[in-house]
């Protein structure tokens, strides 16, 4: 080839040359019109500006702002686990087995410990790797930039969204640690089928703490969050072998595991143990509510039940329900610990006791749920926290139902009538001798079968349950007194509707709650010392810190000698009166009956030195259920579980009070009324 032939073909080349740089300087010039005038730069500068403020807005709890609580039992046991979108189990770097963070980062981020938060070089084979498949086959996103993902953003796929991930992921580069990175990132990853974390897969996946792994089980675990739907455990196991077996590859490669260690791994079968969760319907819902009042009161709030005005209940309520919302919230979210007073073998056998006696009862509604219900409550005396809990009978059904022993309000009857009237009283220079007078009352209850027993002794009105006498006593009472003791022990649902004389006979315009029984019968036990129920002994936070303890603060509402006197007399309502014959064996044991009208709903609530226990029986819509009383069902229900909860318990004698006429030893039945022969008062 002559020399000007080889000048001639050089200039042409680099002819071509000065276009192509022509052409992508146009290019380029051309990018960065349509960039800027686009608006395109507006939009990068301030995703810009929202990444740094997110990251300088983050501590450490922003990464744990998502994290798993645990109820406990009296015992210690596990009672639930309280998780909301997203199931975590916190762990330090230091708790997080070494074989872990080696699976992820040999997976996941080889220059996980030299970027600063993105790996250029990825997303450009990413992206030419997509060109030459028709589709994503690498991941270009580091640990970091899959962290900003989880915590801060979207999964939605578009350039912004990617963009501020970028922008975020050198954010946090910047102001955490590369171990603390791995934590937050290890903490928070999904691993598929509602497990958010390393610690919650281990014991969702295999029942067992990340710690106790073996590395087979570390790498299987760790190829899920690349595609928790490819990788799934249960439907894609096969596929999970395949990239169980690639993590081992690398970390060999990579020198984190020696060749033995990587073969013996990688013949191991992996056998799944997913953790196994079951729902105590009842004592859970209640468990919540107690909780997440518990945290309203350790943020300040003060509980109220009565008010100058509409307006101002209307203000409380408001006030009220948007914080019990967001702590309700936080139990789900914060990682607390809850410690409770619920004992699992009494909540069985009252459970059974309730399940047992209303059996015949089939008839369900059109949500399968049975229509005639029952509800107890249980209360430990010496610490007056809810031990045991039935918010209805036991039957198999998806989701949460109806807790009646502490959700409904029913009227209670006679069942009422030691608390606002008896009581009452007897602070007043009644005793069980002071003789009363049963006769007909114009325009006020009347007695079944309209016989009338003339001159009785108040303890015979009370173990017979005689309305009439109630009523007038009430009456020299008067209701705004005989009342306020029950707003002093936060009966909530008391109405100004109610000051009349027929809430002496249990007629409230929304009624009263077995729990609420329960807290009153067990004050007049506890020689008239109030205190609030609840199943809460102390709460913690995910760090070990206590935010609650449950002080249970006594509150006086009767007198001293008033509440044993009550007792004493309520003893004969199981020996001599409308319950009679239902006293229990093995200790001293006291009581009350309670019937609405037309036998709608019935009530029993007793108590010894150790236990108080309410029940309800009747239909969640009230109607008839010919021949209910409080000493049927309920008190056949209080019976068989009293008498099987003290079957080991020593005998046990209330303390008589001063200077009264006690019960006698040995007691015959009288001969007077009996609550099946009465027509208890129910508030049109």
């Amino acid at each position: 080839m002559s020399r000007s032939r080889k000048r001639k073909k050089k200039y042409r080349g680099l002819r071509i040359f000065i276009r192509i740089q022509m052409f992508f300087m146009l290019l380029a010039a051309g990018g960065l019109a349509y960039y800027f005038l686009g608006g395109y730069a507006g939009q990068v500068n301030e995703l810009s500006r929202e990444a740094r403020q997110l990251v300088r807005a983050s501590d450490e709890e922003t990464f744990r702002a998502v994290l798993t609580g645990v109820v406990y039992d009296a015992r210690g046991g596990q009672i639930s686990v309280l998780k909301g979108e997203k199931d975590v189990y916190y762990l330090s770097i230091e708790e997080i087995p070494k074989n872990v963070t080696a699976a992820m980062v040999s997976i996941e981020d080889k220059k996980f410990y030299t970027h600063s938060g993105v790996d250029y070089k990825a997303i450009v084979r990413a992206g030419l790797a997509m060109l030459r498949n028709g589709e994503a086959t690498q991941g270009g996103s580091t640990i970091t930039q899959q962290l900003a993902r989880c915590v801060f953003l979207s999964q939605e796929k578009t350039w912004q969204r990617k963009m501020e991930e970028i922008f975020i992921a050198t954010e946090l580069e910047k102001k955490y640690s590369k171990d603390q990175i791995l934590e937050f990132y290890l903490n928070n990853i999904y691993f598929g089928n509602g497990f958010y974390g390393i610690q919650a897969a281990s014991r969702g996946y295999f029942s067992a703490d990340a710690q106790n792994l073996n590395l087979s089980q570390i790498a299987y675990l760790c190829a899920i969050p690349n595609n928790p739907t490819l990788y799934d455990p249960y439907t894609n196991s096969d596929n999970t072998i395949k990239r169980r077996n690639r993590i081992l590859d690398n970390m060999e490669k990579d020198g984190k595991i020696t060749h033995a260690a990587c073969q013996l791994a990688k013949a191991e079968d992996i056998t799944l143990n997913p953790s196994k969760t079951s729902r105590n319907n009842y004592v859970e819902t209640y468990v919540y509510y107690c909780a997440a009042r518990a945290l309203m009161e350790s943020r300040g709030f003060v509980f109220q039940y009565e008010f100058e005005t509409n307006a101002g209940r209307e203000e409380y309520e408001k006030a009220y329900g948007e914080l019990y919302q967001e702590c309700e919230r936080s139990l789900y979210t914060g990682g607390y610990r809850i410690y409770t007073s619920i004992d699992p073998d009494m909540q069985n056998m009252l459970q059974k006791a309730v399940d047992e006696r209303l059996s015949d009862y089939t008839e369900q509604n059109g949500e399968g749920i049975y229509t005639l219900q029952g509800a107890a409550v249980c209360i430990d005396n010496q610490s007056g926290r809810v031990a045991a809990i039935v918010g209805g009978r036991e039957q198999e059904y998806h989701g949460y139902t109806l807790n009646r022993a502490f959700q409904s309000y029913r009227q209670p009857g006679s069942a009422i009538k030691p608390l606002l009237v008896y009581t009452p009283l007897l602070e007043r220079e009644y005793t069980p001798d002071t003789i009363v007078r049963d006769e007909p009352i114009e325009g006020g209850p009347v007695n079944a079968g309209g016989g009338y027993a003339g001159d009785v002794t108040l303890r015979y009105a009370v173990e017979k349950s005689i309305n009439t006498i109630a009523w007038r006593l009430f009456e020299t009472l008067t209701p705004s007194v005989g009342l306020s003791y029950l707003r002093e022990m936060n009966f909530a649902k008391l109405d100004r509707g109610d000051a009349n004389l027929s809430a002496a006979l249990g007629g409230f315009t929304n009624g009263v709650s077995p729990v609420e029984m329960a807290a009153g019968y067990a004050a007049i036990e506890n020689d008239g010392k109030y205190r609030i129920p609840t199943c809460i002994t102390k709460i913690q936070n995910a760090q070990g810190e206590d935010v609650y303890l449950s002080g249970q603060q006594e509150k006086v509402i009767y007198k001293e000698n008033a509440a044993r006197t009550m007792t004493d007399i309520l003893q004969g309502v199981l020996t001599k009166g409308t319950a009679a014959g239902l006293s229990l064996e093995q200790t001293a044991s006291a009581g009350k009956t309670g019937t609405t009208n037309s036998n709608k709903d019935g009530w029993f609530v007793g108590y010894t030195k150790y236990y108080t226990t309410s029940v309800w029986v009747g239909y969640d819509m009230p109607k008839e259920l010919p021949g209910l009383t409080g000493s049927g069902y309920p008190a056949q229900i209080w019976h068989t579980f009293m008498e099987q909860l003290h079957s080991d318990l020593p005998y046990a004698a209330f303390v008589a009070p001063a200077g009264e006429n006690m019960m006698p030893e040995t007691a015959t039945e009288g001969d007077g009324l009996t609550e099946r022969e009465e027509k208890e008062g129910e508030r049109e």
